[in-house]
């Protein structure tokens, strides 16, 4: 990274860097997802980003890329999509199912694991910035938000606590 030291950590890695070399994107269904959060007045608040095409509030969430941990994998996207700078905890807190729509009429199975992130900062420019939109909300709140009912299950009892075990 330009400038010095990278903003982005992770926390405890203990994890294996996936290969791609032999996987076509589409026959990739697993996606690495990010609970961003922070501390405020001693609860946390974990923050929701928007959707590109139809606006629902999401947890940011990404293909494995080539050579990155999933912990690592999720942290890039926490960046991409919601301009999250922070320090990415390699224990999945959970999985949930989902259909990726990939055309009109078609959709993929998938799979995302989902890590949290302890958000440090949050960038004014990020690579999405105009494509979606940011809301900081209680768990229990952005638990009714999503469609999924497993990552809504992940988001109401989320509880920082559980990361220092």
């Amino acid at each position: 990274m330009a400038g010095g030291k990278d903003p982005m950590s992770l926390q405890s890695i203990s994890q294996a860097p996936i290969s791609l070399r032999s996987a076509a994107k589409s026959d990739v269904r697993t996606q690495f997802a990010a609970v961003c959060y922070r501390i405020v007045k001693g609860k946390p608040e974990i923050l929701m980003v928007t959707s590109r095409r139809a606006g629902r509030w999401i947890i940011p969430k990404g293909w494995p890329m080539d050579g990155k941990t999933p912990a690592e994998s999720a942290l890039i996207e926490a960046w991409e999509e919601a301009g999250v700078r922070g320090d990415a905890h390699n224990r999945c807190l959970g999985l949930y199912s989902y259909r990726k729509s990939i055309g009109p009429e078609r959709g993929l199975p998938c799979v995302a694991m989902v890590y949290a992130i302890k958000v440090k900062s949050l960038a004014v420019k990020f690579p999405e910035k105009g494509q979606r939109r940011r809301k900081w909300m209680r768990p229990a709140k952005a638990a009714q938000k999503v469609d999924e009912p497993e990552l809504s299950n992940i988001l109401k009892y989320f509880d920082p606590d559980m990361l220092k075990i």
